[in-house]
């Protein structure tokens, strides 16, 4: 079940405070004008992430999210930002929200095609370099708190 994954990664988090660097949980306003930019409702568990965490970092791990109101001057880890970049640059669908960049070949998108009964988009792999009709959108996660467990669990068992 994703929302328990989701509270498992979240206070794993909240207690290896060292290696967490987060910009901090965001209003609902800053939420729906990030919601507004992009086209996309942010629902339960990254929605849920935005408000504790905002963006940031959990040991090396970088998890996108909002930094602030300013979605055009950012850099990672804005999703936002990046999402509106690389719709511009590599013409990425408007399904998909950045929220991971592998640092090699894939980022990690929330495809908002493929929603589960609980309102929770897939997290799915979208390769660059690579046409849209050959894209193959490999399933990375069930949901964003199953995600979210597995990289915060890497950067414990280091």
């Amino acid at each position: 079940m994703s929302v328990e994954d989701y509270q498992k990664a979240k206070e794993i988090i909240l207690n290896e405070e060292e290696i967490a660097d987060f910009v901090g949980g965001h209003t609902d306003e800053l939420i729906s004008l990030a919601e507004e930019k992009i086209g996309l409702k942010f629902t339960g568990l990254y929605f849920e992430y935005l408000k504790t965490f905002g963006a940031g970092n959990f040991g090396a791990q970088e998890i996108y999210g909002i930094i602030n109101a300013d979605f055009e001057n950012s850099s990672v880890p804005d999703a936002i930002w990046y999402t509106l970049t690389e719709r511009r640059e590599i013409n990425l669908p408007d399904n998909l929200l950045v929220i991971y960049d592998t640092g090699s070949d894939e980022i990690f998108c929330l495809d908002y095609n493929q929603i589960d009964d609980n309102g929770e988009p897939k997290v799915v792999s979208f390769v660059p370099r690579v046409n849209l009709e050959s894209q193959t959108y490999e399933i990375i996660a069930n949901d964003f708190g199953d995600f979210l467990l597995d990289l915060v669990k890497q950067e414990v068992q280091k």
